[in-house]
């Protein structure tokens, strides 16, 4: 946690990123002072790239934290130690988060500030700090298992990125596809189905690649129509539905990718084939 091995470019990457989440700051607090109103999709339009992109960062750091010891074959030499799957799982998930505290740590500040000057209620301050700490824990784990479940690095990053894309991209992209065909049930029709099974077909075959299960199945086609559902109420102001669903959902994807780390590690790996 406390060495170069990610060299100097992660300075670089951190101080890119305080200066975004400068700008994000500046622009609420000019709304603050220029008594601008603070509506819900004001506050969102400031805060959602930012939380997007600590999102994104938290995720890159965690795939690479194992593709780039496999390319080094320092992976290897882990995995022959008297180290239980436990603790490298454990272990991996605890240093993403500690590599990557700023992009954290500072979107809760920030969300504590929209309560502070009363942009938001004491009650969605807590449906977003925990929404925010279950989903960072998701992307988290979804980097560590891309890791383990491709041996091709570009392809483990790739599919670990291409899946939060589609997840919260893809998915708000559907959404407007369907409010431009809003007169036409049957064009709106194709983009949904597309969404909600051609999506989450794609995310098992991407997500279980090396150990399909039950769990991973139901959270690839959960996810997608989570989001839309989540997106959809956050824009009619159901907060406590927004924070319900993304929390089960997300949450149930998380334990779905995390226990085949811990109790199947072999197989997750690729040391050994499931016999089932």
């Amino acid at each position: 946690m406390r060495t170069w091995a990610y060299g100097r470019k992660v300075l670089v990457i951190k101080l890119v990123y305080l200066f975004l989440f400068g700008l994000a700051a500046a622009s609420l607090a000019w709304m603050v002072q220029a008594d601008q109103p603070l509506t819900q999709t004001a506050v969102a339009a400031a805060l959602v790239p930012l939380f997007l992109l600590s999102l994104l960062l938290v995720n890159a750091q965690a795939v690479t934290s194992l593709t780039s010891e496999r390319d080094v074959r320092a992976l290897d030499l882990l995995l022959v130690t008297d180290l239980t799957p436990k603790e490298i799982v454990y272990g991996k998930l605890g240093g993403v988060l500690y590599n990557t505290k700023e992009m954290v740590v500072l979107p809760v500040l920030l969300c504590g500030y929209m309560w502070f000057v009363d942009a938001v209620s004491l009650e969605n301050l807590v449906f977003l700090v925990l929404g925010l700490a279950v989903m960072y824990v998701f992307v988290a784990m979804l980097g560590v298992h891309s890791g383990m479940t491709y041996a091709n690095s570009r392809s483990a990053i790739a599919t670990s990125l291409g899946t939060l894309f589609f997840l919260f991209v893809g998915v708000a992209t559907c959404m407007r596809m369907m409010v431009a065909f809003s007169g036409s049930f049957q064009a709106q029709l194709q983009p949904f189905l597309a969404l909600t099974i051609g999506g989450g077909v794609g995310l098992y075959v991407s997500l279980g690649a090396r150990n399909p299960s039950t769990a991973i199945g139901v959270a690839s086609f959960l996810c997608p129509f989570a989001t839309f559902y989540a997106i959809t109420s956050f824009l009619l102001d159901y907060t406590l539905g927004v924070f319900l669903v993304t929390v089960a959902a997300y949450g149930f994807t998380t334990a779905a990718m995390l226990v085949p780390a811990i109790y199947e590690f072999d197989v997750a790996t690729g040391r050994t084939k499931d016999e089932g």
